[in-house]
């Protein structure tokens, strides 16, 4: 009998993060949802899905849910990299220590889970790492630069290491979401509003609000980037990239198009996005 596959999401009390566990426990695998808001995982329990506390930015943390799954199941097949937030605002407004946070989380604590599972699959002589990052690191949107540079990294990160581990057996994917229906957007332009909307990023900061919250109205459903991850965990042969979503298209386009032409086509989305939302 064919052994049940086991993976660690993280981020799966709503949005995205959920959706993937939901996707990976109806296609046979054997989940355990993790999250700092355990009550917002009562949906996941009621599906047999395995819910624990989880903070990424917390050490002890990490090792006492991954030392539980080991005992419990005796390996992890699949690590699904889903918590994150946008921090948003001028960098000139964003308090340094909000932007090492940003960090902590976006980069430090996905680093630190790997670190924590890569011995158990380096003895499997096998394993999944997906990391899920964003166009947003591809492309840079206006007044996200700590986002983005956040991104931008585990981009990078998961490139370097996709090299280091595929000689152990260890495949490493990323999944760029593009838009898509969540909480997201709207604390990420509230908080935008926060810090740069009275100072002299405030015509900037209102058409990049305008952008975050006109988006809302077109992004796609979570489940569509959960089906992109069902294909890198279990497809025999995953690719090194999946993108989809809302606006992920635009991936393509950054392909052939001059930095400055892009530079004008958010210029020119932060406008008609002002006008949508009015």
């Amino acid at each position: 009998m064919t052994q049940r596959k086991v993976a660690l999401v993280t981020g799966a009390s709503s949005g995205i993060g959920n959706a993937i566990a939901r996707s990976l426990h109806r296609n046979g695998v054997t989940v355990y949802a993790g999250a700092r808001r355990v009550n917002k995982m009562n949906d996941l329990d009621d599906l047999g899905i395995t819910t624990v506390h989880l903070d990424i930015t917390d050490a002890d943390s990490v090792r006492t849910v991954v030392d539980r799954i080991t005992n419990e199941e005796g390996r992890i097949d699949i690590l699904v990299n889903n918590a994150g937030y946008g921090l948003m605002g001028a960098l000139e407004d964003v308090p340094l220590a909000d932007a090492k946070n940003q960090f902590d989380v976006n980069l430090f604590g996905a680093a630190d889970l790997i670190k924590t599972v890569l011995p158990l699959m380096r003895q499997q002589h096998s394993g999944r790492v997906i990391n899920i990052t964003s166009v947003d690191g591809k492309i840079a949107q206006p007044l996200a630069s700590w986002y983005v540079a956040s991104k931008f990294a585990l981009e990078g990160l998961s490139d370097a290491l996709r090299l280091e581990l595929k000689p152990l057996g260890i495949d490493v994917a990323v999944i760029e979401p593009g838009a898509i229906q969540s909480e997201w957007a709207g604390i990420a332009a509230d908080h935008l509003k926060a810090l740069s909307a009275d100072g002299p990023y405030s015509p900037s900061a209102d058409k990049a609000a305008a952008i975050l919250k006109g988006v809302e109205k077109f992004a796609s459903e979570p489940k569509v980037i959960a089906r992109l991850v069902d294909r890198a965990a279990l497809s025999r042969r995953p690719k090194t990239r999946y993108h989809g979503g809302s606006g992920s298209q635009v991936l393509y386009i950054h392909r052939f198009l001059p930095d400055k032409v892009i530079d004008r086509m958010w210029l020119s989305i932060g406008k008609a996005a002002e006008r949508v939302t009015q």
